[in-house]
């Protein structure tokens, strides 16, 4: 305490004598014994009053001795009971926490992890991913600015996360206890197999397989990838000791719509101890996206002998040529090519005000802008008699979708009655225009899009020698007839609204996280947050159901299946209020990542042993590993002085002595008749 406290401490003792000698000695008339308590009671009652108002602090110092940790991190996998190693994990673990000596000196903290680490003496040993990398940023995180060793009870066979090796801190030493036989056993595997997760129909999709080896013998096996019956693609692959490793790739054909699931194996004639990991599963969604399209002109032109041929370079795509008095069902088509259209187009646009197809405007010199003007409210146009030729200048900054510069603005000029064309706020400019190295400021390939109805415009006629132009640039069709592929995808899409949006895939790898989000929507189509999801799972092969809830996230509404058994399964989200319904189906292939591994990661782990200047121990010498341990002297306890300032206020014994002097005071008073 400071002078000024004690100070002031001394004058509340001062003022708390003088007050209470005022009041029962020098104004009573007659002094009795009762005095004498009534005055200590009064004396203590002003002195805690002036002591809370004075509030001064309290230093209380104490000695505490601090462990260094010890962290204990069992792999809770079940890549371990694979292994046939569980048994050995446990007893190792009681082994090391059960030493008097090791619990003398640190402060054991143990963990287990699989894909998550969490603070446990329990294991099942049923985890169906490893993430070694969560225990080096967990521990590191714990035990913050600390010098500790850590013992990993583990195979070392990751499966999910970032390279450990290099996550954990160089400066805190690290010892792995290998679990599982190191003994190098022939072991052929399919260690990863990359392919697109969607594929279009009748194309052909690539599939890249990783192939690994171990053996001390050369070896031929024959690789293949099946469908049902059917082998799609074989080939014979050599490995040898210094041949350990091949990266394969594979065409597969995509022949029938829907989820198609396949089996990658490989085999030889040599016997191996696990011939799980020689099959992979995977699957691949193929999709229809053929689209039908009305190509619309009263006259006939070279440009649509040029976009029928473009957009016809997808397989997926079909281009009817239609006269507009010749429209009688709209109905088949996905989207409607309007070329330079004129009143003569009034059915295709009485038609399409309740159908709501996306359509691709092409203007020129014969198109009658008036009329234009009244079927649409994306551009407006104040166009003159006299026709100009329309340079193409390519816009940087356009992001509706991905487009390269093929060289617009060296193709021939677009030929366009001259006039000002003014754009409204949802237009988005792919193309501007320039006459005669004039800027005009009007766009030359336009999109809009308004309540779900998307349009593209391209202002001006002749585009046909723009894919000669290219064909001539580039010896091939192949990048004009994307670009204009790319604006038919566009168009193509479906952005309807719905009241109910959800997302999920196909297929899911057992053992991976099997989550289905969900999002509800108003009328307004705001986000709902106090919809009610609720999702029913139906097995097609058992018929069993379940039923969850979806709860609320940030900004939509989840559900996790994991758990669920190999196999197809459909299910329902429904938003219970509303009664809006989302069907759909995924299948589970059997793929367990954990089963894939022969041996634990001994070089791995010795990386990570020398990275951190530990040292790798083997399950039968645990116990040099204690001794090491202990006979470190880096790994000492430290006796800290802790000093905790207590302000007086928070000290709630003086509270109750001021309650107890005040209280027995007044009992006193009032027992002798002195109130």
């Amino acid at each position: 305490m400071t002078t000024n406290t004690i100070l002031l401490i001394f004058l509340s003792l001062l003022i708390a004598g003088t007050y209470s000698y005022y009041n029962y000695y020098y104004k009573a008339k007659i002094k009795l014994k009762v005095h004498l308590v009534l005055a200590l009671l009064r004396f203590t009652t002003v002195f805690c009053v002036l002591l809370l108002l004075i509030n001064p602090i309290i230093s209380n110092k104490t000695l505490e001795i601090v462990k260094t940790p010890l962290v204990i991190s069992v792999d809770n996998s079940s890549s371990i009971s694979d292994l046939n190693a569980t048994k050995t994990s446990i007893e190792l673990y009681e082994k090391l926490i059960s030493n008097s000596e090791l619990k003398e000196k640190f402060d054991i903290q143990t963990y287990r992890f699989d894909s998550d680490f969490e603070s446990s003496d329990n294991f099942d040993f049923k985890g169906n991913q490893t993430n070694i990398d969560e225990v080096a940023k967990n521990v590191k995180s714990i035990n913050k600015n600390s010098f500790f060793p850590t013992v990993l009870i583990t195979d070392g066979n990751q499966t999910t996360g970032n390279d450990y090796v290099y996550s954990f801190d160089p400066n805190n030493k690290v010892y792995p206890i290998i679990l599982g036989d190191t003994t190098t056993n022939l072991d052929l595997r399919i260690s990863q197999l990359n392919a697109n997760k969607y594929a279009f129909l009748k194309n052909k999709f690539p599939v890249e397989i990783f192939l690994n080896y171990t053996g001390t013998k050369a070896i031929t096996s024959n690789f293949t990838i099946s469908q049902g019956n059917t082998v799609l693609n074989s080939q014979k692959v050599s490995f040898s000791p210094s041949k350990k490793s091949i990266i394969m790739t594979a065409l597969l054909p995509a022949n029938k719509t829907g989820i198609q699931v396949y089996k990658a194996n490989l085999s030889s004639q040599e016997k191996e101890k696990n011939s799980f990991n020689n099959n992979y599963n995977f699957a691949v969604e193929v999709i229809d996206q053929k689209t039908e399209i009305a190509l619309i002109s009263s006259f006939n032109h070279p440009d649509l002998g040029a976009l029928k041929r473009s957009i016809e370079s997808n397989v997926q795509r079909k281009v009817t040529l239609i006269k507009p008095k010749e429209i009688s069902d709209l109905n088949k088509y996905n989207i409607a090519i309007l070329y330079q259209p004129t009143s003569e187009f009034k059915s295709f646009f009485e038609s399409n005000k309740d159908l709501g197809l996306n359509t691709f405007i092409i203007t020129g010199t014969k198109t009658d802008f008036n009329y234009l003007n009244q079927q649409q409210k994306d551009l407006f146009f104040k166009m003159s008699s006299q026709s100009e030729d329309y340079i193409a200048e390519y816009k940087d900054d356009f992001n509706l979708f991905a487009l390269d510069d093929i060289g617009f603005s060296q193709f021939s000029p677009l030929e366009n009655p001259f006039g000002v064309v003014t754009t409204s706020a949802n237009v988005n400019v792919l193309l501007g225009s320039f006459v005669r190295n004039i800027n005009t400021n009007s766009p030359l390939l336009a999109f809009s899009e308004n309540q779900g109805k998307r349009t593209a415009y391209l202002l001006g006629e002749n585009s046909w020698k723009w894919r000669l132009q290219s064909h001539v640039d580039t010896k091939s069709y192949e990048k004009y007839d994307t670009f204009i592929d790319k604006i038919i995808q566009y168009l193509a899409s479906n952005t309807s609204k719905k009241s109910l949006v959800v997302k999920h895939e196909g297929f899911y790898n057992s053992g991976d996280a099997i989550e289905i989000s969900a999002q509800y929507f108003n009328k307004n189509y705001e986000f709902d947050a106090k919809a009610n999801l609720n999702i029913t799972i139906v097995s097609r092969k058992s018929k069993a159901k379940k039923s969850y809830d979806l709860l609320k996230s940030n900004s939509d509404f989840k559900v996790n299946l994991d758990g669920l058994e190999v196999g197809k399964y459909d299910f329902i989200v429904k938003e219970l209020n509303s009664n809006s319904v989302y069907n759909g189906s995924f299948e589970i292939l059997d793929f367990d990542i954990e089963k894939q591994f022969v041996n634990p990661d001994l070089a791995k782990l010795t990386q990570l042993a020398n990275q951190t200047k530990g040292q790798v121990i083997f399950t039968d010498k645990v116990d040099l590993l204690i001794k090491s341990l202990l006979e470190n002297e880096e790994y000492k306890s430290v006796q800290k002085s802790i000093i905790k300032k207590i302000p007086l206020i928070d000290w709630i014994w003086l509270l109750i002595i001021l309650i107890i002097s005040l209280a027995s005071e007044w009992f006193l008073r009032k027992y002798n008749g002195m109130l």
